[in-house]
């Protein structure tokens, strides 16, 4: 098609004819998203339903794979866990006497705190927050960030359990990618002393350990051996770390359709910004 009108037309006329066809267009791409704001919003319904409290709840188990670490199951009721039974089994932390195993139950007492896991929260405060913004037929929301928290500073707290669990050990119920994670973690103070002896594995000559000048330096049994970290106001080292996690069907469900609904958003905002003459998107993808 040619892309010249004879007689020319005067240039003025050019740019006002082309504001009214963009005008036109705009409001096409307008109409159109009202059909489609229907149903992002049908959809964020979905996800809030999804999130929301319904007994009763979703019994996941958290259990060690190939061995018999960790053993046990929880139950998410909406954004808190409201039951759980976890026995352990690690070489760091010996079992009660008589028993062969640890037991971490949480308590079921009307005064004991609630486990509340808080990236479900901001993700269930977002949802409702994008469903007033469609309703007010606006575009703009703004995100809490990573709500995950670190392990030492939200550990679930002692008071949580029945009976409390064995004194350094830290329990951290998290979200990560769609999947419910468990890290339990023994831990030892830093301030504990010791005096070496023949056998001890921290004798040190000029700056080396006689154990690695014998034997050869060995791996670190995790990711975080060695590190100093502030726990309960002492600073602590992680003796062992354990990770067990389970799929949770709600949650793989909640994330598959806000991912489609963020491609959907992103598809309408990659229209208006080409509309708008605003078409360098790769520092938003």
């Amino acid at each position: 098609m040619a892309t010249w009108a004879y007689p020319p037309l005067p240039p003025d006329q050019v740019n006002r004819e082309a504001d009214k066809a963009l005008a036109r267009e705009l409001e096409w791409l307008l109409q159109s998203l009202q059909e489609s704001l229907v149903s992002l919003k049908e959809g964020l319904q979905e996800c809030a339903a999804l999130i929301a409290p319904q007994e009763p709840g979703s019994t996941l188990v958290l259990s060690s794979l190939r061995s018999e670490n960790v053993k046990g199951f929880v139950t998410r009721l909406g954004t808190q866990v409201v039951k759980g039974d976890i026995q352990l089994r690690l070489p760091s932390l010996p079992p009660p006497r008589g028993s062969p195993s640890t037991r971490l139950t949480l308590s079921q007492s009307p005064e004991a705190p609630s486990l509340v896991l808080q990236q479900l929260v901001s993700v269930r405060n977002l949802v409702n927050q994008s469903l007033d913004i469609v309703d007010r037929g606006t575009t703009d929301a703004e995100g809490e960030g990573d709500v995950r928290g670190n392990w030492w500073d939200t550990s679930a707290s002692d008071n949580m359990f029945d009976p409390p669990p064995p004194p350094y050990v830290s329990f951290h119920l998290s979200i990560a990618d769609s999947a419910l994670v468990l890290l339990l973690r023994t831990l030892e103070s830093t301030t504990i002393t010791q005096t070496p002896s023949a056998f001890a594995t921290d004798i040190s000559l000029t700056g080396f350990s006689l154990r690695d000048r014998i034997f050869g330096s060995h791996k670190r049994a995790h990711d975080e051996a060695g590190d100093v970290f502030m726990w309960h106001g002492e600073e602590v080292r992680v003796k062992e770390k354990v990770r067990v996690e389970s799929q949770d069907p709600s949650l793989m469900a909640v994330m598959a359709k806000l991912t489609a609904l963020e491609h959907e958003v992103m598809r309408w905002v990659t229209a208006l910004r080409v509309l708008m003459g605003n078409e360098d998107t790769e520092s938003e993808t």
